[in-house]
């Protein structure tokens, strides 16, 4: 809907960012709503294609309107993740809002060009649905590593961004810039953060000239990730940090009442403890914006 559109150019002028938060079913999703609720923000809801296979894609983007007509916020709905013409399609058919197409561990070629096929596809089936591209590689699953994976491969430069930006037609670009999929067991502790390449960032907002997606940012440092909106960041994808809320809130109300059998009694705590972090985060990407770091006189290049 053109109301996406509108929201991420007015987030840009504000240099504030739109949260996005994948669901797999309606604790996350229950949760996710509930913050954005009480703070009275946007919000979108990201499934990837393992998400929406659980959910069911036509049965979450129904959801998401009975949500969305009751509450009267302004919901969002994402397709993550997707890596086919196909399911990209089901997506748009099913009334999705945005489709991350992610063809980024292919070459660079065929990454612009399988991407280019999926933007003209899914903007045949409705013109206002905001296509998204990915460059370099910020790993895959969003879930718990041994440790940090090296933050310098394939990282996106200013150059590829421009290209392909322009070749394929994106709305919005997700690059790597330090950014990571998952946390490291460092992170789940507490004795590790993600840190961002802020000069890069600001470098291919100027040379993309697009708006840009910063996923992986679970358990990212605040600073960097305020200073990232104001480098041009508008959309900021945290998973993980919600899975890992998911899990240590179910274990710990299955132990606290071992003979409970009731589902939204277990469930309850479940929702409140996702809802929190999910708050928090919320509250980061809305706050005052931060001056604009100094910027490169030329985009960046390697």
């Amino acid at each position: 809907m053109d109301a996406l559109r509108q929201l991420l150019a007015r987030s840009d002028r504000e240099r504030v960012a739109l949260g996005h938060f994948n669901v797999a079913d309606m604790v996350l999703l229950k949760a996710v709503v509930a913050a954005a609720g009480e703070l009275t923000v946007p919000v979108l809801i990201g499934a990837s294609e393992g998400e929406r296979r659980f959910f069911g894609t036509r049965q979450l983007a129904a959801v998401i309107e009975s949500l969305r007509e009751e509450s009267k916020l302004p919901i969002f709905l994402n397709a993550d993740h997707t890596h086919s013409l196909a399911s990209a399609v089901e997506a748009a058919k099913a009334g999705f809002d945005s489709v991350v197409i992610d063809f980024s561990a292919k070459a660079f070629d065929e990454n612009v060009r399988r991407t280019r096929e999926v933007v003209e596809a899914i903007k045949a089936i409705n013109p206002s649905i905001i296509a998204e591209g990915e460059i370099g590689d910020i790993g895959t699953g969003s879930q718990i590593h041994e440790a940090a994976p090296t933050q310098t491969r394939r990282l996106s430069t200013p150059d590829e961004a421009r290209q392909f930006a322009q070749a394929t037609g994106i709305d919005v670009l997700a690059p790597a810039v330090g950014n990571m999929h998952g946390l490291s067991r460092e992170m789940v502790r507490g004795q590790a953060k993600k840190h961002l390449d802020l000069a890069t960032i600001a470098a291919i907002k100027r040379a993309a000239g697009v708006f840009l997606t910063l996923h992986g940012a679970s358990q990212t440092d605040d600073t960097d990730l305020r200073d990232a909106i104001a480098a041009g960041i508008n959309i900021i994808h945290i998973n993980t940090e919600l899975r890992v809320a998911w899990r240590r809130s179910l274990e710990a109300a299955l132990a606290a009442e071992t003979q409970q059998v009731v589902p939204y009694e277990i469930l309850s705590p479940v929702v409140d403890a996702v809802k929190q972090v999910v708050r928090s985060r919320l509250e980061l990407f809305n706050s005052l914006p931060r001056v604009r770091p100094v910027q490169p006189e030329a985009p960046l290049s390697t």
